[in-house]
């Protein structure tokens, strides 16, 4: 009765278009009525608990150093660099688009930035090189969604506060993982256009790659900067967000010179209204997560698939087509705010590491950015690229397999992360 009351408030609100954040409270306050201990004091100081946590002001300045990124040039220099190294491949503007996200979700963490600015820097030249737009669109989608898995990630920060997981681990475990799932898009084109004619572009001249290089220095330094500090403990993941934006701030600003101190209220702003979303849903949440807690939800759920606690490949599993369900009808952090205190007494329970169950968790929230109907990148792509929604879709499935596989792939063969992790943080 209590997942019914509290899952039917949450699906009727949304069905009525309340906002997730809203929709999230509504759950929470209606199964406190039913259980007879509303108490609109105890809504108010969950509220205020949730947003009140320093872990979480890496979200802000991840925004605003993405929003720096894409509006100072790193982007596009990311994307030049790209080019001169596979853009002469048949098919090159495919790969260059694999290595560019690659990159670029080393610099921003977001999914929807990293897609909107691949869409209007590489979709034109993928249409006017005669690739098919829907497969290009679907590829773009696919690349931006690496961002939430390789460090700096914004995932990995609200998944690490919700569950009680070192935030520095799950950066540094993303990495291969990430790596990975760029890899399987690189097969899947492959696959894809291997019997097709495209326009080839020509090599490119040491000079030409030497410039490109660069060029695109300082937009390379900033993941050495991020992935060394917290690899070195020179500072923490909060820091390590303060460090990247300043860094955007003053390449921008100083060495690109594409940014004037004019635009810098204009970008702050809209990092602010990006990040004050964010901030209410997990505040919002946390209204949720106190009950869910009070009512042993969680005990409720161990006890219904304790069957699989002995095997933690099939109960990994399991978790993993339940979030793949979730994921299509939700974005990616109230997914990860709602399952989260659900699903990890259950992970303790079965021995399963937190870090390699986050880093998978992640990864499933991240294809579920572009898998139908919701699909926020999705919904990127088509918008910036002026792709209607139905070639997206079709687009992007390949690619979606794909990366399916491969998470797949690692439930088999926790080694995937756990080796590479264990190389990189010594845990």
């Amino acid at each position: 009765m209590i997942i019914t009351i509290f899952l039917g408030s949450l699906l009727i609100a949304m069905a009525f278009g309340v906002p997730i954040a809203f929709s999230l409270l509504i759950s929470g306050a209606a199964l406190m009525w039913h259980l007879d201990m509303f108490d609109a004091q105890i809504i108010g100081q969950n509220i205020i608990e949730g947003a009140n946590s320093f872990p979480l002001l890496a979200v802000p300045f991840f925004m605003l150093a993405g929003e720096l990124m894409n509006a100072g040039g790193l982007s596009r220099r990311i994307v030049n660099f790209a080019m001169v190294l596979v853009g002469h491949i048949r098919g090159g503007l495919g790969y260059v688009t694999i290595v560019a996200g690659c990159v670029m979700a080393a610099l921003s963490g977001s999914a929807v930035a990293d897609a909107a600015a691949l869409s209007a820097l590489l979709l034109p030249m993928m249409v006017t090189a005669g690739y098919d737009k829907a497969r290009s669109a679907g590829l773009i989608a696919s690349a931006g969604i690496i961002a939430p898995v390789i460090p700096p990630s914004i995932g990995f920060v609200i998944f690490g506060v919700a569950a009680n997981v070192s935030i520095m681990k799950l950066f540094l475990a993303g990495i291969f993982p990430g790596i990975l799932l760029g890899a399987s898009l690189w097969f899947t084109w492959w696959w894809l256009i291997r019997k097709e004619t495209m326009t080839v572009s020509p090599r490119p001249s040491v000079a030409n790659i030497i410039r490109a290089t660069k060029d695109a220095g300082f937009a390379m330094v900033l993941p050495v900067i991020v992935v060394g500090g917290l690899k070195f403990g020179v500072f923490t993941p909060t820091e390590a967000a303060v460090v990247a934006a300043v860094y955007a701030l003053v390449i921008s600003l100083v060495v690109y010179r594409e940014i004037k101190i004019k635009d810098i209220v204009p970008l702050f702003i809209a990092a602010a209204k990006t990040s004050s979303v964010v901030m209410f849903l997990v505040a919002a949440a946390m209204v949720s997560a106190w009950i869910i807690t009070v009512v042993n939800l969680p005990g409720q759920v161990v006890g219904l698939l304790e069957p699989f606690l002995d095997n933690p490949k099939l109960l990994m599993f399991a978790l993993m087509v339940l979030v793949m369900v979730v994921g299509t009808a939700l974005d990616m952090t109230p997914t990860i705010l709602m399952l989260t205190p659900v699903l990890m007494p259950l992970v303790k329970a079965a021995g399963i590491d937190p870090v390699y169950f986050g880093v998978l968790f992640i990864i499933n929230n991240s294809i579920g950015l572009i898998t139908p109907p919701v699909g926020t990148v999705l919904n990127t792509v088509a918008g910036v690229g002026k792709v209607d929604m139905d070639s997206v879709t079709k687009g992007v499935l390949p690619f979606m397999i794909a990366q399916f596989a491969i998470m797949f792939l690692m439930v088999l063969f926790p080694q995937l992360v756990t080796v590479p992790a264990r190389w990189l943080i010594g845990y």
